[in-house]
């Protein structure tokens, strides 16, 4: 079998590209009077081979984000992941929730009742504690997963009921527009996320994940503390 030689020169430009996305982040946290410190970058890493992960990670990268429960459990034992988080950000099944827990640090993507009740099902029987961000549909897109704000506060509460579960934050995902346009999205998500503060006893509002490749720079100025970047760093994604 023919061994695979990883492109030094896609190497070099990934590492460029993240020094150059974090120093972007850190201009926009200190353009909105925030500190630097309490904004994370994550890097995604769908579609990426291992071998390009892990020159990122090995340079300082300690966050990461995959978006499918098969593609994290395939390929995680490549990657350097000594004091990295890992969260998982794509939509899952209930019926995969078994696979996940407790190889992650995270699931961002909690979006129903059903999906909450299984994590904590088998974060019970793993005898874990799972943290969760609860994904909200900021733009009421038919095609995205995740829960009207109107009926958010409803969901935290009956989380806040469950064993072995505990809410973190939130996250989200604009709708594609122009970035003047994201900020808003941005802004009314900060809103909300500011107003369930302290509001359900054993819910935390520490997290709030917003902004991606194209909008990252936007989300911070709004108010985000985790931006999830996979494309400006990695190059496109290629599907196999």
């Amino acid at each position: 079998m023919e061994k695979y030689t990883p492109d030094e020169n896609r190497i070099l430009q990934t590492l460029d590209n993240y020094k150059r996305v974090k120093a972007q982040v850190e201009e926009a946290a200190i353009k909105a009077n925030r500190n630097p410190k309490d904004v994370r970058l994550m890097c995604v890493t769908k579609t990426v081979e291992a071998q390009y992960i892990n020159p990122v990670l090995d340079s300082g990268a300690d966050l990461i984000g995959e978006n499918r429960v098969q593609e994290f459990l395939g390929k995680k034992d490549q990657l350097h992941l000594n004091s990295v988080e890992k969260h998982l950000i794509g939509h899952l099944q209930s019926n995969k929730a078994k696979q996940i827990v407790g190889e992650v640090d995270m699931i961002e993507s909690v979006d129903s009742i059903k999906l909450a009740k299984e994590i904590s099902r088998q974060s019970q029987m793993k005898e874990l504690e799972s943290k969760v961000l609860v994904e909200v549909n900021v733009g009421k897109e038919d095609s995205k997963s995740g829960i009207f704000a109107e009926e958010l506060e409803e969901l935290l509460f009956q989380i806040a009921e469950l064993p072995n579960i505990k809410v973190e934050g939130l996250m989200t995902i604009p709708p594609i527009c122009e970035q003047d346009e994201a900020r808003k999205y941005f802004s009314s998500m900060f809103r909300i996320f500011s107003d369930l503060k302290g509001k359900i006893e054993s819910v935390d509002m520490n997290i709030l994940s917003m902004g991606m490749s194209g909008d990252y720079e936007a989300a911070v100025l709004e108010g985000s503390n985790i931006v999830r970047v996979g494309s400006a760093i990695f190059g496109a994604r290629k599907y196999f």
